[in-house]
């Protein structure tokens, strides 16, 4: 058996980061590992620039933002297992994986990171009626090949959902050639940044429609068309409203899900809303010694939070190897009016030093709202926010003392108030 301080699970932005950290906080005895054959998950086909706006104080692409901790991870030599798929975690921190070159073997950890970021939601979980011709795709399998393949997969092409990779690649598809017919969303706001609507959509004049869904899809051998409909307040299609658009590939851009196979197998609760592990103020699971950080705790906009977040595990992970665990969470988190769900969920005032930030997502758009965070009947926090979007994460950062006026029974609130 194998033997690690720290075990991190997933080499992509969240792994990378935790281990840089915990390395240069003095913890050297560290392995991650990888499914894929190289490090920097899903960055290295993310072409695009916007990345590292807030850790690097400049504008890169994704396989820069990624080579730039690959090359701190050679340099100071952390151990790296590409090409291995972790079978198990165990509730006493035992990894089980499987690779080529060691076959099935196991790892004795102090404490795990779990890294293991996303998964697109395929067309099965959408139950779209149709055929099953080729030319259905991912927003991320499509953005694979064309960055990575350089396959075009399709000429005529409509888009149904409007998050971040279907806005992006509505932009890279228009650049090669393709025509995108229009970008079609089940919801009446965009899932997106407001910044990706403008670069990807408005500056191409590529359609967004909307409170639209795709009702059928045409076709035997290859997509030939679509239809899309209005839908009305309780999101089902109005029929009288439908018509046929003629493409050759639709591209399915509608939701991420935290992959947490693993983190249920070692008997981690997940929260039924953001998909991901319920965890306190140190990132902690509910079980002792294993921490989740970026896309696998939740579904970020930007990946200089993921970063952010990743130091956090790995000074969580390295204070439990020094001083065992830790107190237990005493105050419960909730989300209430107008927030779809908040993390960390569960708070213990004692092990926060200064301030602890809250991330959360609100559950419709608010013009000139603001945000509370109440404990019983007593206010916390009150700010005043422009505009609150689902397409965009909430940021809160409350201080310890604040905390500590919150009250044990009733927990904190966090909620949006309108006018």
């Amino acid at each position: 058996m194998l033997n690690y301080d720290i075990v991190i699970i997933g080499g992509g932005p969240a792994g990378l980061g935790a281990a840089v950290e915990a390395y240069e906080k003095g913890v050297k005895n560290i392995v991650i590992i990888e499914r894929d054959k190289y490090l920097g998950g899903i960055l290295e086909q993310c072409i695009h620039n916007g990345f590292g706006l807030q850790e690097f104080k400049e504008e890169l692409t994704g396989p820069e933002y990624a080579q730039r901790f690959i090359d701190k991870v050679e340099e100071y030599g952390i151990n790296v297992m590409l090409e291995t798929m972790v079978l198990e975690i165990t509730p006493d921190r035992i990894v089980k994986a499987v690779n080529s070159k060691e076959g099935v073997f196991t790892i004795k950890a102090g404490a795990i990171i779990l890294a293991m970021g996303c998964r697109e939601r395929p067309r099965g979980a959408i139950m779209i009626p149709g055929t099953r011709p080729a030319g259905i795709l991912t927003a991320g399998t499509a953005q694979r090949y064309v960055n990575m393949e350089g396959y075009l997969p399709g000429k005529e092409i409509v888009i149904l959902g409007s998050g971040d990779v279907g806005l992006i690649m509505a932009r890279r598809l228009t650049l090669e050639g393709a025509k995108v017919k229009a970008v079609v969303e089940l919801m009446p706001y965009s899932s997106g940044l407001t910044r990706n609507i403008v670069q990807c959509l408005e500056d191409f004049n590529i359609p967004l429609l909307l409170s639209h869904t795709v009702i059928e899809i045409h076709g035997k051998d290859r997509v030939e068309g679509v239809t899309i409909a209005k839908v009305d307040e309780n999101r089902e299609p109005i029929m009288e409203t439908a018509q046929y658009i003629s493409c050759d590939t639709l591209i399915l851009s509608v939701g991420l899900i935290p992959e947490n196979e693993l983190s249920q197998k070692a008997g981690i609760e997940l929260d039924p809303i953001t998909g991901g592990p319920i965890v306190n103020e140190m990132l902690e699971t509910s079980v002792p010694g294993i921490f989740a950080c970026g896309n696998v705790l939740q579904v970020h906009d930007l990946v200089d939070n993921v970063t952010a977040e990743a130091r956090l595990a790995a000074n969580s992970a390295i204070r439990f190897i020094r001083e065992g665990e830790f107190g237990k969470s005493s105050i419960n988190v909730k989300a209430g009016n107008g927030i779809r769900y908040v993390v960390p969920q569960k708070i213990n005032v004692d092990n926060i030093e200064k301030r602890i930030k809250f991330r959360m997502r609100p559950v419709n758009v608010y013009n000139n709202a603001m945000l509370a965070v109440k404990s019983g009947d007593k206010y916390l926090l009150r700010q005043k926010r422009q505009r609150l979007t689902p397409g965009e994460m909430i940021d809160v950062n409350l201080s310890k003392d604040i905390l500590k006026n919150a009250n044990l029974e009733e927990g904190i609130v966090f909620l949006v108030e309108e006018g």
